[in-house]
Order: structure tokens, then sequence, then C-alpha cells
């Protein structure tokens, strides 16, 4: 059976994050990933976080500002609102986790080298025990990197240091 954690909390799966000129790198792939994970955790019944990048560009209410259509979101979901990097700076996101008796946290979402890499060694810091689905992120190429290349680089450096990695039949 696949493992999981207390909660899912995905991460900037918006409309204008996910398309700004630039569709993230294997797009699809991830809204297909990030859905199947949406479903086990319904599935067992526990809780699904998502959080929504507020700025210029992200405007509550806002087409650009929603989360992605092709994501299974639903009523009794949370929904957190963040205006940094760190999904925990000024937001509700911590109350909301001990509200929930969370301590082990599975991490999905964009992009990756800026609110991913800054909300997984945050929760680390705090005490929770991550987890993730390996190419649980995508972000763009940069003038260093290409995006998969930027995916693989934090997905090394989080490994056993700032979280654990999810085995899922069939995938790697």
């Amino acid at each position: 059976m696949e493992t999981c954690a207390d909660v899912l909390i995905v991460i900037d799966l918006q409309n204008g994050v996910c398309y700004d000129g630039n569709h993230l790198f294997d797009l699809n792939n991830l809204l297909n990933r990030v859905n199947r994970r949406i479903a086990l955790y319904r599935e067992l019944h526990k809780p699904i976080i998502f959080v929504q990048h507020c700025d210029e560009e992200l405007v509550p209410g806002e087409e650009s500002w929603a989360i992605h259509a092709d994501l299974d979101v639903q009523e009794q979901d949370s929904f957190v609102r963040k205006i940094h990097a760190n999904s925990f700076y000024e937001t509700n996101l911590k109350s909301l986790l001990d509200q929930l008796d969370v301590h082990r946290i599975e991490f999905c979402g964009a992009q990756t080298e800026y609110c991913m890499d800054a909300t997984i060694k945050f929760a680390h810091g705090l005490g929770y025990d991550n987890y993730m689905i390996q190419n649980g992120t995508s972000t763009l190429d940069n003038p260093w990197m290409s995006a998969k290349e930027t995916i693989s680089f934090y997905e090394h450096i989080w490994n056993q240091r700032f979280l654990k990695w999810i085995e899922i039949d069939g995938e790697s």
C-alpha cells in the first residue's frame, strides 16, 4: 500500500504560477501525480491544504490566483494565503497544522527552488517529518539550469536531510 503523511500540502499550483508565459516543466504529469496523491488522502479521510501565493500578479479572486482547474479541489479542503516563499511566514499554517495534530507532512507543488524549498526547510526546522513523492514539484528553466536539472538538484539536497521519499508502486 502507498504510504502517506498526516496531511497533504499543495503549494502554489495556481494558474499564474503554472503558466506565466511558459508552462511549468512537465506540468500535466505533475498535475496527474498530485491528483493521485489527493485521491489517496481523500480515500483515507486525511486533510488536504492548498497554499496560494498572493502578490501584485497573483491577486486573490483573479484568474491567475485561482488553483489550477485540473486539480481536485473540494469544499472541505483547507486554504492558506501567503505573501512569502515560506508558507509559514505570517500565515495561519502552523496553527492549522496544530489544530489537525499534524506531525508528518507530505508536500507537492511549485516552484521547486522558491516556495517549495523555503517551506520544506522551515517545516523541517519546526520539527515536522516531511515527505514527498519524487518529481512532486516543478519549476521553469532559469539562466543556470534547466527546470529538470533544478528539480533534480533540489531533490538531491532535500533527500534524507529535509524529507524522505514516499515510494509509489510503479514509479521511481
